[in-house]
């Protein structure tokens, strides 16, 4: 009852014409950048962060935006996959299987269509989850100590690198680039300046919107050049939506499964979208009576999209209640809030309630917005893929440069951006993942403050580590989370291949 009280009181802020305004505008926003191949959530959501800043916005409603931005980049990424065959980001690969044959067979609305119902299960049924399970999962955590939390820190780290991590080693790499770059300013306990070249605007760190702005959109427009510098790209024709009540009755069991099977996927830090599509699609591959999977089977489509909507929401409980992001999206929303002066973790639930249930009963309007949305607008996305991205992009760019100097109104801070972008290149030139970083930039300075504050209530007796039932349980949990993905990485990713080569031929 106390969860449901809360629950109504954050309808009442996010119903305000305010917040739906934010929501709708989100939602629209996050599918049109979800629509181009490349982008992703976590890159529409960083564009964003410096826009809300400069509008200032209140917390309400910048999180209502942003999360709502996320939401409809998630719904948006099945639009290139369908047509073209191109992920939007890595969760829509699954929906590349059956979604693009479905699309050739003729049935390209049918599959926009159903994708779009399917994803709205997906995220319905993690959001209510989310209602359930973070208010839980917050009056757990406030047994942990600083110990408890040192030790949840590098499980975080320790799980990064997720099932369907390519390789863990340059995971962790990232990570401690994350770490280091952590450590620029002046120690707040010693007053030492460290590794800040008596250069003035290191000497409160780096900042952070700065930082994912560019590794994310700026190195993004890089790729996007390599890549699509020339014309538009080629997509298969939209026919006339032709969906029947029983098309949805037939996929509304696959769209449940891969909800909870999502939710739980999303719940787990390191594990995200793509560890939730990829098995919501297995699952209803295995249970399928036809061997129609790979040549247009809507159920290969509703299980991924619903998989991957339902990790989404899900990301966010371990977030919300822990401060430990759950993917690399809620990791740059984690950034926000930290910017915002909001400190992510189980006492958030008790000193900015009215935000965070806000926020959550926000996701229950912007996923009813995006379904109304989606359905009857997709022409309209679907005519955003055919635009140059050399004319596209550097628009994206421009909003994201005129967002952080209106900020800072610092020119030194756009040079930051761009070095940062030229970084984020880099590592992905080489597959050194972007999210670690920045989860090191986040995290590293409340390790560094736990780490410290065990050491000194032990008096400096490292044993305190792993003094708690608790702690020693993450610990465990954390050589699992690095040693699992060596195992299991290989044999999944063999099956996502073999799934490819079949669909292929």
């Amino acid at each position: 009852m106390e969860t449901m009280t809360l629950l109504m009181q954050g309808f009442a802020v996010a119903l305000t014409p305010e917040s739906l305004m934010f929501a709708i505008i989100g939602a629209i926003l996050g599918t049109l950048i979800g629509a181009l191949p490349g982008l992703g959530p976590s890159n529409g959501v960083a564009i964003l962060i410096p826009l809300a800043f400069s509008l200032g916005l209140s917390p309400a409603s910048s999180l209502i935006l942003l999360t709502s931005v996320y939401a409809g980049a998630m719904y948006g990424g099945r639009i290139s996959s369908i047509l073209l065959n191109i992920p939007g980001d890595e969760p829509a690969m699954m929906t590349c299987l059956d979604g693009y044959p479905m699309a050739l067979k003729g049935k390209a609305a049918e599959a926009l269509a159903i994708s779009a119902i399917a994803s709205f299960m997906g995220s319905l049924i993690a959001t209510i989850g989310l209602v359930i399970l973070a208010p839980i999962l917050a009056k757990f955590a406030l047994r942990f100590g600083p110990a408890e939390y040192f030790a949840l820190f590098v499980l975080a780290f320790a799980t990064l690198g997720g099932v369907t991590g390519k390789n863990q080693f340059k995971t962790i790499m990232a990570a401690a680039i994350g770490l280091m770059i952590a450590t620029v300013g002046i120690d707040l306990s010693t007053g030492v300046q460290r590794y800040t070249f008596n250069t003035l605007e290191l000497y409160e760190g780096v900042d952070f919107i700065i930082a994912i702005v560019g590794l994310f959109a700026i190195s993004e427009l890089f790729f996007f050049l390599e890549r699509h510098a020339g014309d538009g790209m080629k997509q298969v024709a939209l026919n006339k939506l032709k969906l029947k009540a029983s098309d949805i009755i037939a996929v509304l069991p696959a769209s449940i499964r891969g909800g909870l099977l999502g939710f739980v996927a999303g719940v787990l830090p390191g594990a995200g979208a793509s560890l939730g599509s990829f098995i919501s699609y297995s699952l209803e591959k295995k249970l399928s009576d036809k061997g129609e999977f790979g040549k247009g089977d809507p159920r290969g489509v509703a299980a991924p999209e619903s998989g991957n909507n339902g990790a989404a929401s899900g990301a966010l409980v371990p977030m919300l209640t822990l401060g430990v992001p759950g993917s690399g999206t809620t990791a740059v929303l984690l950034a926000m809030l930290i910017s915002l002066n909001i400190s992510p973790g189980p006492m958030l639930f008790q000193q900015n309630a009215d935000l965070v249930w806000g926020v959550i009963a926000a996701m229950f309007i912007g996923n009813l917005v995006l379904l109304l949305l989606n359905i009857p607008m997709i022409g309209i996305f679907v005519k955003l893929l055919s635009i140059p991205p050399k004319y596209l992009m550097p628009v994206v760019i421009l909003i994201a440069s005129v967002g952080i100097y209106a900020v800072s109104h610092s020119a030194i801070d756009l040079y930051f951006m761009v070095g940062f972008g030229v970084m984020g290149y880099v590592l992905r030139k080489v597959d050194i993942p972007l999210v670690p970083v920045i989860l090191g930039m986040l995290l590293g300075p409340e390790m560094e403050k736990n780490l410290r504050h065990a050491l000194v209530l032990s008096d400096g007796d490292w044993g305190v580590l792993l003094s708690s039932g608790l702690s020693i349980g993450l610990w465990v949990v954390s050589i699992l989370g690095l040693l699992l993905p060596i195992i299991i990485g290989p044999i999944i990713r063999a099956r996502m291949s073999k799934s490819k080569r079949n669909k292929e031929s």
